[in-house]
């Protein structure tokens, strides 16, 4: 498909003039806009106001005043639990607000935006249930026979920065658990998608106003990275959450390094699916496609590596190059399209440089590799490289669009250690018609969450990295986890 000229995309967005600190929409400091870009018509359909460092600092001195204050804290979790049901309950009542922004930011299409969008209040309420079975304070015997007391506190003020590919879920991953551990939180959107984080704004605005969230416990401001340091550097913050690149990542942790800080990372990700011989085809066919182009590949989880054997190469390929045809790619404001555009033209850049350098080191595309013949739009085909060598670029480092590598092996060993040679160890597959076999390899993949015979997204569940895909865990009691202190009282 061709087209002419930039359409226009359907819808446009208020603006937003004022910045989101402790509760309250204010006028920011600076006088710097954000263009909000859609990714299918390449024009500005918003402008959000942009934070200053003067804008963070005071975030951070709201959030510090509020968790001294004590008030948020000293609220019974259950409670604090009701606010965090209450918050997905209502975003719940804006999907027709969020789904259309989720396709402007991201360029999901419009029913991938909508079925997504769908998910993200059920994580809040998961992360509701989980702090009302959390156990605040456990009696333990000591070794001498008298009791000591285990108590679980907040961190304090957590600074949360998060991407631009799934801003409400990664809010539910990271704020919902820490306000409801008790802490402050400042959270640091994204300048390439800060309208869905101002759609949360305006739920805890509501909140506030209506006296169940305290002032001061809750800032959205977004930035961009030279702002977004002196959040990770100011000395009144305790913890910092980053989900994002790896390289991004290292910096946080150097520069939280100084004053100790607490840092949680959620990086990226090279993940590996492994078909073994005996794998049914039509099974395997069944989750590689999505679950190597979901949101047109950019996602941290995303399974870029597909190992197979020398014996079967010839007609994996020829089934995922007829799988991925079969997936439609277009303007993403029409429900019939599955697969739209990247987020942005950097991306889009980034993903094509790719592609050319894989080529370069003598890599084969035997599917896709261009733009699926838009002249607008920031398209990149669903990709398929073959002859992928392991010590290449394309199956090194993380491209972060619909990009798929497909390596060889000649053993089950050999593909074991080529989905471990990677600095990555976030996600990764097995599939097999023998499922207990298939447990036994992926006890052996060194990554955070391992599908058999499947491609599951839950966050729900506890969810993380091994090596530099990141510290800590996001889902479950874990995530809650993340944002407790451990305090030991020993009684006389």
């Amino acid at each position: 498909m061709t087209t002419t000229a930039p359409s226009p995309a359907p819808i446009t967005f208020d603006d937003r003039p004022q910045v989101f600190i402790g509760g309250k929409w204010v006028d920011s400091t600076g006088d710097e806009w954000i263009d909000v870009v859609d990714s299918w018509s390449e024009g500005v359909v918003a402008r959000v106001r942009a934070a200053t460092a003067d804008d963070i600092a005071c975030a951070v001195d709201e959030a510090r005043a509020s968790f001294d204050a004590g008030v948020w804290v000293n609220t019974p979790i259950a409670e604090r639990a009701d606010v965090i049901d209450e918050i997905g309950d209502r975003l719940g009542k804006r999907l027709a607000e969020l789904t259309p922004i989720g396709i402007a930011e991201v360029g999901v299409t419009a029913p991938v935006s909508g079925m997504t969008q769908q998910m993200f209040p059920g994580l809040f309420h998961a992360v509701a249930n989980e702090a009302r079975n959390a156990t605040m304070v456990d009696e333990r015997t000591r070794a001498d026979g008298g009791r000591s007391l285990v108590v679980k506190e907040p961190n304090g003020v957590v600074g949360v920065i998060i991407p631009w590919n799934g801003p409400v879920g990664t809010i539910a991953f990271k704020v919902a658990p820490a306000l409801a551990a008790g802490c402050s939180v400042i959270l640091k959107t994204s300048p390439e998608a800060p309208l869905s984080p101002s759609v949360f704004a305006d739920v805890v605005g509501e909140l506030v106003a209506e006296g169940r969230i305290p002032e001061g416990v809750v800032s959205v401001l977004a930035a961009d990275r030279e702002v977004s340091e002196t959040l990770v550097t100011n000395p009144e913050v305790d913890h910092i959450t980053f989900t994002g690149s790896t390289a991004a990542g290292r910096r946080i942790m150097a520069l939280a390094a100084d004053r100790v800080a607490k840092v949680s990372l959620e990086l990226g990700g090279k993940s590996a699916a492994i078909v073994l011989d005996d794998a049914d085809l039509n099974s395997v066919m069944q989750f590689l496609p999505m679950g190597g182009c979901m949101q047109s590949g950019q996602a941290c989880i995303a399974l870029t590596r597909v190992l197979v054997s020398e014996k079967r190469h010839d007609e994996v390929v020829a089934a995922y190059q007829a799988a991925l045809g079969m997936l439609p790619l277009g303007n993403p404001w029409e429900e019939t399209n599955f697969l739209g555009p990247l987020a942005s033209a950097r991306q889009r850049d980034r993903v094509e440089n790719y592609i050319e350098i894989a080529k370069s080191e003598g890599a084969t595309i035997v599917h896709g590799g261009g733009r699926g013949g838009f002249d607008h739009g920031f398209f990149v085909e669903p990709t398929i490289v073959d002859n992928v060598r392991a010590d290449m670029r394309i199956a090194q480092e993380e491209v972060f669009g619909p990009v798929i590598s497909i390596i060889t092996y000649t053993d089950e060993d050999d593909a074991v250690a080529i989905a471990n040679d990677s600095q990555y160890g976030l996600s990764g597959a097995v599939f097999s018609a023998d499922a207990e076999h298939a447990y036994e390899v992926a006890k052996r993949i060194r990554t955070g969450t391992v599908n058999i015979n499947c491609s599951v997204t839950d966050f729900t569940i506890p969810f993380g990295g091994y090596k530099q895909s990141g510290l800590g865990r996001e889902g479950g009691a874990e995530g809650l986890e993340e944002f407790f202190e451990t305090k030991t009282i020993h009684l006389g």
